[in-house]
């Protein structure tokens, strides 16, 4: 290899990096404290932007079906489109707010003081029902009698728990303080910065640019902007068709259940509608849920419910999902349920929703480089 100056430089640079990478493996406790207290000073923004992400597309539908005419209206309606669009949107998500702590939460609480009540009525039932279904068999009698609870004995032993519960927290007082103005404090930052996102994205956009092109070659620079681009189409494409089809969903299960005359039809459409939210398995863990509490009140309309829950299940399968969320998403079925359980396993509820539209980037970008290869080979793949 010739030893010019160029190459010189390189190999300065890789042993400089090669320095860097081994000091980080050995020091690695450091490296570790080090990028946490950066992303907790950077948190705040980080929150930011995934709010700004989120709010984006319910602003920019508001923005286009009220403004969509604003060329013709001239630049009186095109100055204020942006803020009039994001105010909209954040009255939205604050009535949303509001609609949940003053009219749903209220539902929500007196329906578990029902439920409380019917689960303290139906175990007796449920035990001289299970008397009467083995009492030729003596082996499950005696299973039976070890089941018996004393329900005084364990309301005694839930009161005692959040007595003594009660000193710790008075005791803790002044750190759960400190951690909720922490926390409002964190928010506020994130929303404040959200908004300046929001207002002016376009000149960040242009900012963004101009850095990348300064710094890197136009090719990776193309590249890295085509990628952006497909991974916030594929993002908010799949959260707002998500979005729409859990609501669409919870709100069948509510007027199918008033129809039925089903119990608990307020708390069950919710329970559906935020379950739904988990992709392929959201749903059925509603069902599991709404099925066990009706079954204290009545096991025959347990089973009307679960009955109603297939039909519709099929119904949103076949009619709703491919027309609200559509192919937004273009992932195999098979990739779908592999991408909500390694997001499970990995990240939890937010994992199952954030890797189905990240695992659907990483398989088109994937399979135009395989198409792209086989061009270039003059192969034809059937």
């Amino acid at each position: 290899m010739d030893l010019n100056k160029e190459n010189m430089r390189k190999i300065r640079e890789l042993i400089v990096f090669t320095i860097i990478i081994l000091m980080a493996l050995w020091k690695y406790t450091l490296v570790v404290d080090v990028i946490g207290f950066i992303l907790n000073i950077i948190f705040p923004f980080l929150l930011g932007g995934a709010i700004a992400f989120i709010l984006n597309v319910p602003m920019s539908f508001l923005e286009r079906i009220l403004f969509k005419n604003e060329d013709a209206q001239g630049r009186s309606s095109q100055k204020f489109a942006r803020p009039c669009s994001l105010t909209l949107t954040i009255l939205c998500v604050i009535g949303v707010i509001v609609l949940v702590m003053f009219v749903v939460i209220p539902q929500l609480g007196s329906t578990f003081v029902s439920l409380g009540k019917s689960i303290q009525d139906f175990m007796p039932s449920a035990m001289i029902w299970l008397e009467e279904l083995f009492h030729n068999n003596e082996e499950i009698m005696a299973l039976i009698g070890n089941l018996d609870m004393d329900w005084d004995k364990i309301l005694d032993g839930v009161v005692s728990f959040f007595r003594s519960g009660a000193g710790n927290v008075l005791n803790s007082t002044m750190s759960a303080a400190k951690s909720i103005i922490s926390s409002v404090t964190t928010f506020f930052i994130a929303f404040v910065f959200s908004c300046y996102i929001l207002l002016q994205k376009e000149k960040l956009h242009v900012q963004v640019k101009k850095i990348l092109y300064a710094y890197l070659p136009e090719k990776i620079v193309e590249k890295t902007l085509d990628v952006c681009s497909l991974t916030y189409r594929t993002f908010s494409s799949f959260l707002a068709g998500q979005c729409v089809e859990a609501l669409i969903l919870g709100f069948m299960f509510f007027v199918s259940m008033g129809i039925l005359r089903l119990p608990y039809a307020m708390l069950v459409g919710i329970l559906i509608a935020f379950t739904a939210l988990i992709p392929v398995f959201g749903a059925f863990i509603g069902c599991i849920v709404g099925a066990f509490l009706i079954l204290m009140v009545n096991p025959v309309q347990a089973f009307t419910f679960v009955v109603m829950f297939l039909v519709l299940q099929q119904v949103e399968g076949n009619l709703i999902y491919p027309k609200v969320v559509g192919n937004s998403v273009g992932l195999p079925s098979i990739w779908v349920l592999a991408a909500v359980s390694i997001g499970g396993s990995l990240m939890g509820v937010v994992g199952m929703l954030v890797f189905i539209p990240l695992v659907s980037v990483i398989y088109i970008l994937f399979r135009g480089d395989v198409y792209k290869r086989l061009d270039k080979k003059g192969i034809e793949v059937e």
